[in-house]
């Protein structure tokens, strides 16, 4: 086993009901345990009202199931349904499952009422909070005291992720400089970047158009 090399200042936090800590001692089985935890840290990562989750989004997720099976899945969440922790509703599109919070119980219902269909869009794992003075180590330069306090600044202004995700725009353009990343970043901002995509699906509506006018804004091509 891997030795963990510690939790950094970019980490991001999901809340955690204090009700849960209380059931901790009732919670004997670890699929029961650890599906809980996944399902929570899943939902209160996604975005709007209706927030839910399904076995076959569970596990697609590699990292996850690096040691669990389906059925551990399917276990897992069937205690999680027993104790009253989730909420599960069985439905023509197949089987949901919601938190058992004010907003999951109202989600819920509106699931078994027929007002609500589920998107045909899956759900994907929140990423992992990117190391941006690494990779802005490895990839472009040195990293200088000024240039740390700028990533730190572009941190906060812009988030992790975006930074990381500009850098490594620049580097498919093969400009390794941050007035160019700067120049994303601002750009990104002042245009919106549609962070209800997946990362991928950003790359792709930002990269063509958002190349050009990088282009124009330096008066060339990189």
């Amino acid at each position: 086993m891997a030795n963990f090399a510690g939790f950094t200042s970019s980490e991001s936090f999901t809340p955690m009901p204090d009700t849960l800590f209380h059931m901790l001692g009732e919670i004997k089985d670890l699929n029961e345990l650890k599906l809980t935890l996944y399902v929570i840290w899943r939902i209160e990562h996604m975005e709007g009202a209706f927030r839910q989750i399904c076995v076959s989004e569970i596990v697609e997720d590699e990292q996850f199931m690096r040691n669990s099976r389906q059925e551990d899945v399917e276990s897992g969440l069937a205690l999680a349904v027993e104790r009253g922790i989730l909420l599960e509703v069985p439905h023509p599109d197949g089987v949901f499952y919601f938190l058992n919070s004010p907003r999951g119980r109202a989600s819920a219902e509106a699931m078994r009422q027929g007002n609500w269909r589920a998107s045909g869009r899956p759900s994907l794992p929140p990423r992992e909070v990117p190391n941006i003075f690494k990779l802005y180590e490895e990839n472009i330069g040195p990293l200088t005291p000024l240039i740390a306090d700028t990533l730190k600044d572009a941190e906060t202004e812009y988030t992790a992720g975006w930074v990381a995700d500009a850098i490594e725009l620049a580097l498919k353009q093969n400009v390794r400089n941050w007035k160019y990343i700067d120049a994303i970043l601002r750009r990104w901002k002042e245009e919106g970047r549609g962070e209800k995509q997946n990362r991928r699906n950003a790359e792709a509506s930002h990269g063509d158009d958002a190349v050009r006018k990088f282009e124009e804004f330096f008066g060339r091509k990189p």
